[in-house]
Parts: C-alpha cells; structure tokens; sequence
C-alpha cells in the first residue's frame, strides 16, 4: 500500500497538476497554430509565389502500382500508392514550429522578468 500512497501523494502535488494543465494547454496552443499556418499565413506566401498549394507541395519518388502519374494532388499520389517526398508539409510544419518556439520564447521571457533578478549565489 505504501507505493499507491506515494503515488496519490505524487500526483496530486502542484507541480504535476501545473504540468498536466501545462500540457493540454500547450496541445491546443499547437493546434491553433497550425491552424493559422495551414489557414491563415501560407495561402498568401503560396499565392506570392507563384499560386502555389502547400499542401500540394511534393515530389514523386516512384509512381504508384495502382494509377501511374502525374498526380494533380498529393491525396491522389498517396491513393495510388506513390512514393513522395512531401515538400509543402515539411515547409508548413517548420514554420509552425517556428511560431511555437518564439511564442515560447516570449512567454518564458515575460515570465523571467516579472520574477526578478536571481540572486547570486552565496560564497562558501
């Protein structure tokens, strides 16, 4: 009984409450973001560029047995069982990362400075 004890004392302490609601948090935070990428910032980057589609974004490695190419999108490519290096969503999924770690970045930045300046460390 002792384990169960120690693990009802474990979880219900505040720091692994703080990062449980830390995490769902962050999971949605993660979400929004990607919607603003997917939704938002890269329709115009792709129209910038040329009218290009992100999402359909790719490279065909080797046809698909199914249905051979040219595949107009990559749903198409993924149905005939093409082998495809997938341009658009590696671009896509970078620059969303890019916005979380700088949103990041801020947050632990503001968080620092409401804190105060650490003291330094006592002299043995």
């Amino acid at each position: 009984m002792s384990v169960m004890k120690e693990f009802r004392e474990f979880a219900v302490k505040g720091n692994v409450v703080d990062l449980a609601v830390g995490l769902i948090i962050g999971a949605e935070f993660g979400k929004i973001v990607n919607s603003l990428v997917t939704d938002v910032i890269m329709p115009p980057i792709g129209l910038i560029v040329g009218g290009i589609d992100f999402k359909n974004l790719f490279l065909t490695l080797k046809e698909g047995v199914a249905q051979p190419g040219p595949y107009a999108t990559l749903v198409d490519a993924q149905k005939a069982g093409a082998v495809t290096v997938n341009v658009g969503l590696f671009v896509t999924a970078v620059i969303s990362f890019t916005i979380v770690a700088f949103a990041v970045f801020l947050l632990v930045r503001a968080f620092n400075k409401l804190k105060g300046p650490t003291p330094p460390p006592a002299a043995v």
